[in-house]
């Protein structure tokens, strides 16, 4: 008997693995082929647009793919460093090779998890609850909790041109029976699609027509325990170039041979609104001349190089003539055709904010089984089921991720409110309070949860504590010394351009100015703090009023999550509400007013008559 059971070995089923050993809970993690753990079918890339800051936030809670991307990554880079911080992430390249034998090492040194190959083909129920699984070979399992992480496994057919074949991302034996037994349980299952696109030999591409996107010349990490692990002159370049006309014109007259738009007609799966394939991009952006692709190496130890932005589902004849019509690819020589992949998932309304699922109680799902695409989508998932699945093992109450605390609590709960159409991807545009959620203070936001759920040391804590007590001191460092403006300090401002201030100023008030950075006061006075410490106080500074402002409004958003909506409520004795607003709440059953109104279909009418009858007849 084991407490937990993760099936699938993906970045969620690690992550989920992960949190429940460490916590001390005898857990089996079962997956189909051992080779594939922490597999990167795609792109091997780790973070990207909101999705660093995730990585961030798994890391601040104790989770492990930020410190495996660390140890393992090809080049690393602050997006958006010229714009401000709510919207700055890190993207590493990641190593198909060394990241999955970094995070394999990493499981394999906990001592309460048990790794096994094997598919799961049923859960073992009784009474609405699961008690564990049962293999394709008939085997029985026990275990008091499982959580499925079964990727894009769940009857998996990859299409190219006119051929569908049953089967994973690397030619593998998909799931063919467990998504009918969750079907027959009542969970309403939907149909996704997700590509990827060409592996180029290296040896074969003219650079020379491309251009070169190195790492960046600033040591990073998206671990907030460890130190670079690299060398900034080791960093392996990432190339950039486009699409053509004539590369617009081969796809637009072979469009009815893609799998997507012709070629098989009983293609159900919706593929992600962003991140679409080359043929969607061509239709639907008629008015692009081209559009961008990145080259990007797999791994230091072969020469596999992928073709990011250029995916799609053609035979095998028309890629070859898409590639060659590519600037720097004439000669190019393909390795490994892209595709799609079609896969069932549940639709995410049926689960509860700690991932549990409303159908079967002792069942967790995370990662794409949810909706979501990305790996950092999943890791994040992964981690929160294995913490909520443990917590709930120990009689503890959950961890539920508010919308102003995470970008992980924005995921979560778009899921399981909104619900989705096409696979779902994290963006900076979906937190409203994205001010409050930067890259910057992960940890500040969230450490302190993962020392409360176990998975935080007391060594991280005294760091983290020890940090918010240096911004306190450099903030009053600042707000004590002042600048006079010498004949000296004075020639430092116009040897940079800046309006010299008329009298003498606090550092504070002068970090206040817009024009004015933390590197600059240091040319002027040595501050004796870290370079870290110094980008929380400056970003506090100078967002002041935009981050008071955004408080105030996730205290409105709080209140409302405190006017909580019984369970037993019964939406058809609420008069007078619209009846798309009545499906939605009955599907989604929300546990406060705030999530409420969330739901797409319920308006600001429906929340008064509803907040109305709760009041008459829950006194809520």
């Amino acid at each position: 008997m084991y407490d937990i059971i993760v099936v699938g070995g993906g970045h969620a089923g690690c992550e989920a693995s992960y949190a429940s050993a460490y916590k001390g809970h005898k857990t089996l993690l079962i997956t189909s082929n051992l080779k594939n753990i922490a597999d990167m079918p795609c792109n091997p890339h780790i973070g990207g647009s909101a999705k660093g800051i995730v990585v961030r936030e798994i890391d601040a809670l104790g989770g492990i793919m930020g410190k495996i991307a660390d140890k393992t990554h090809l080049q690393i880079k602050m997006l958006n460093s010229a714009k401000g911080p709510a919207v700055q992430a890190l993207r590493a390249q990641g190593d198909k090779v060394t990241y999955p034998k970094e995070m394999l090492n990493t499981l394999n040194s906990l001592e309460n998890l048990e790794i096994k190959e094997g598919m799961v083909e049923d859960l073992i129920v009784e009474n609405n609850e699961v008690h564990g699984i049962i293999l394709e070979d008939g085997t029985k399992i026990e275990s008091k909790k499982v959580i499925l992480t079964t990727g894009t496994y769940l009857k998996a057919d990859i299409l190219v041109g006119s051929t569908r074949t049953r089967q994973g991302p690397h030619g593998e034996k998909p799931s063919n029976h467990l998504s009918d037994k969750l079907k027959d349980y009542g969970f309403r299952i939907i149909r996704l699609k997700t590509g990827t696109p060409q592996r180029i030999d290296k040896k074969s591409i003219d650079f020379s027509k491309t251009r070169v996107e190195p790492g960046d010349d600033k040591l990073l990490t998206f671990s907030f325990d460890l130190e670079p692990q690299y060398k900034i002159e080791d960093q392996i370049p990432c190339h950039l170039t486009y699409t053509t006309e004539e590369t617009h014109r081969i796809i637009r007259e072979n469009l009815n041979k893609s799998s997507m738009y012709g070629a098989l007609d009983d293609v159900e799966g919706i593929g992600p609104r962003y991140c679409p394939s080359i043929e969607d991009k061509v239709t639907r952006f008629k008015d692009k001349e081209r559009h961008q692709l990145f080259i990007e190496p797999e791994s230091r130890y072969y020469d596999d190089m992928y073709l990011q932005g250029f995916s799609t589902s053609m035979p095998p004849e028309v890629q070859e003539q898409m590639v060659h019509s590519l600037p720097g690819f004439e000669n190019a020589k393909i390795l490994k055709y892209g595709y799609a992949i079609e896969y069932d998932a549940i639709y995410p309304t049926q689960l509860n904010a700690t991932l549990e699922t409303k159908i079967l109680k002792n069942l967790y799902t995370a990662g794409q089984i949810n909706g979501t695409s990305g790996y950092e989508e999943a890791a994040c998932q992964g981690l929160m089921a294995g913490i909520n699945a443990s917590l709930s093992l120990e009689g503890k109450e959950p961890l539920v991720l508010k919308r102003n605390e995470a970008y992980i609590g924005v995921l979560i709960d778009d899921l399981i409110t909104k619900g989705i159409r096409d696979p779902y991807r994290l963006l900076s545009s979906r937190a409203e309070f994205r001010l409050l959620l930067r890259s910057d203070n992960a940890d500040l936001r969230l450490r302190k949860h993962g020392y409360e759920v176990g998975l935080i040391n007391n060594e991280q804590l005294e760091r983290l504590e020890e940090k918010e007590q240096e911004i306190i001191k450099l903030r009053e460092f600042m707000q004590e010394n002042k600048i006079k403006m010498t004949e000296e300090v004075k020639s430092i401002f116009e040897s940079e351009n800046i309006q010299i201030p008329t009298a003498t100023m606090s550092i504070e008030d002068l970090v206040k100015r817009p024009e004015i950075s933390m590197k600059f006061i240091n040319k002027i006075v040595d501050i004796p703090f870290k370079e870290e410490i110094q980008e929380q106080v400056e970003i506090n500074l100078k967002y002041e009023g935009y981050i008071k402002k955004a408080y105030k409004e996730a205290e409105k958003m709080l209140k409302l999550e405190k006017k909580q909506i019984p369970e037993d409520i019964d939406y058809d004795d609420v008069k007078n509400i619209a009846s798309e607003a009545r499906q939605k709440l009955k599907e989604v059953r929300p546990k406060t007013i705030a999530q409420a109104i969330r739901i797409s279909g319920v308006n600001p009418s429906d929340i008064s008559l509803l907040s109305v009858y709760l009041k008459k007849e829950y006194n809520k």
